[in-house]
């Protein structure tokens, strides 16, 4: 039988992406579709969103919703695949330019409860025919934003005597929880008895997030590591004994990659393309990408790039504290990203100190982000805690090898270049495990000693890139839960 799923989210590459999750719900999907599941997506309808649909038609009249006069639900597709998109039109809610969750001042909106709360609960108006041409059996929802998805099921499943579907719940980052005072659950239009320790209330206010935990069927985050570290005190966000009792519902699935827009062989954002077997033009991309930063022409130099929200979650402050070990050993450094003032402005000092040497640029872009990762020898990826990280992947599939903190999805993909893994034709990067300055410095080292060995760098560099990350095997085990639930 064909497995009818929504996935439901805030962002969607190509048509908007602040990190990683859009990426995997830009991707999953179509690998879902691939094996014969029929999957359908809901977004809220924000300008980027909008104007990136095609043959965009409505749906249902929703009328006046959680403090938006006039809310409709329109279907369109996405260009680049085909794949059927649901947005939800709320002008009042979502019209709004830039990041979808700040304002200028990089403050959270005020009215994000309702705007993602609309979210939620549209995705169970779907699974209650709301659409008479389509229902989901299975909704897929993907953090915070789209938390409530699963509540929402839960209260109709009350009133109708029987669940309208089955849900699924999937953690990208349990740091991020979608956190609002309890006063506002009254705009909810959930049953009183919700807001409750067992239910979505959390230390006195209201998770999003621990809404889905608690509400859905099944729970799924992106690594196998990270499913294990969720689960204690250290790294449980406050949520660590509701994982615990729910750990038989709860599995790790890593994320893939989407090797149609990560392949340096095909990648058209690249100053030369290149394969595992011919690896020349990786020499061209570097040469390019040191002239673009204007660092030191040198084609020996170690080139270690970064591209990174610059948080103390993304372990920068540990790299800013190792830039001397990278500088004295005549290595270069290339940071690209944004984040926390005081990490930028302390990377930006190391710049103006070692011109030749190190350079940082704030802001993103995709072009240029794909420039740093085929241009780079190294890829630093030191994060205190990484639940499963794109960033490593893209990096082994460039023949950049990866630099990483043992956790989460960084444990469970690259495989540090020590003499035994060496020797068994196993290593791919380089991993340490104490999160200090002395654990980074000394990968930094390997680093360094394992480019002075050219032949068995070149063979490192053809194993990281015959690593098979792809969206297969992933979107399989979603598949056989899907059909487990259904």
């Amino acid at each position: 039988m064909t497995i009818r799923a929504l996935h439901v989210a805030s962002e969607l590459y190509p048509l908007l992406k602040t990190g990683g999750l859009a990426d995997v719900v830009g991707a999953l999907p179509s690998a879902l579709v691939e094996r014969g599941a029929d999957v359908r997506v809901l977004l809220p309808g924000f300008p980027a969103v909008a104007a990136g649909l095609r043959d965009v038609h409505p749906v249902a009249q929703l009328g006046r919703r959680f403090d938006a006069p006039h809310v409709t639900l329109e279907q369109g597709t996405l260009p680049s695949n085909g794949l059927i998109v649901y947005m939800i039109r709320a002008a009042t809610l979502y019209d709004r330019p830039g990041n979808p969750y700040l304002n200028d001042e990089h403050v959270p909106y005020g009215d994000n409860a309702q705007r993602f709360a609309l979210l939620g609960w549209v995705a169970a108006q779907l699974a209650q025919q709301l659409d008479p041409a389509w229902s989901p059996q299975i909704v897929h929802a993907h953090d915070w934003h789209a938390g409530l998805a699963a509540a929402y099921l839960k209260a109709a499943e009350r009133q109708l005597g029987r669940a309208p579907a089955r849900s699924v719940f999937t953690v990208h980052n349990l740091a991020y929880q979608g956190v609002f005072p309890a006063h506002q659950f009254g705009q909810l239009g959930l049953p009183d008895d919700f807001f409750s320790m067992y239910g979505v209330e959390f230390y006195g206010q209201l998770s999003f997030l621990k809404a889905g935990l608690y509400y859905s069927d099944r729970i799924t985050t992106v690594s196998p590591t990270y499913a294990r570290e969720i689960q204690t005190l250290a790294q449980g966000g406050g949520l660590d004994a509701l994982l615990r009792s729910r750990s038989h519902d709860l599995s790790g699935i890593l994320n893939g990659v989407d090797y149609t827009v990560w392949n340096p062989a095909s990648d058209a954002l690249l100053e030369s393309r290149y394969t595992a077997t011919r690896l020349a033009g990786k020499l061209a991309c570097k040469e390019a990408l040191q002239k673009r930063f204007g660092l030191a022409q040198n084609s020996d130099a170690l080139l270690f790039g970064v591209v990174s929200r610059l948080t103390e979650q993304k372990g920068l402050d540990l790299l800013l504290e190792t830039v001397p070990e990278i500088v004295k050993r005549g290595g270069q450094l290339i940071v690209f990203g944004t984040g926390d003032p005081a990490l930028e402005n302390g990377l930006k000092r190391v710049a103006q100190t070692h011109p030749e040497s190190v350079a940082v640029e704030l802001g993103f872009d995709e072009k240029l982000a794909h420039t740093i990762i085929a241009g780079s020898d190294v890829v630093a990826v030191p994060s205190r805690f990484e639940p499963c990280g794109l960033t490593q992947l893209y990096a082994l599939a460039y023949g950049s090898l990866p630099l990483v903190h043992c956790v989460g999805g960084l444990a469970d993909t690259v495989v540090d270049a020590s003499l035994e893994n060496l020797a068994e034709d196993l290593a791919t990067g380089f991993v340490f495990e104490h999160f200090q300055p002395r654990g980074l410095a000394a990968a930094i080292r390997r680093a360094f000693a394992l480019y002075g060995r050219r032949t068995e760098w070149k063979a490192t560099q053809r194993r990281a890139m015959r690593q098979d990350f792809g969206w297969g095997a992933s979107a399989d085990r979603y598949l056989a839960l899907y059909r487990e639930l259904a």
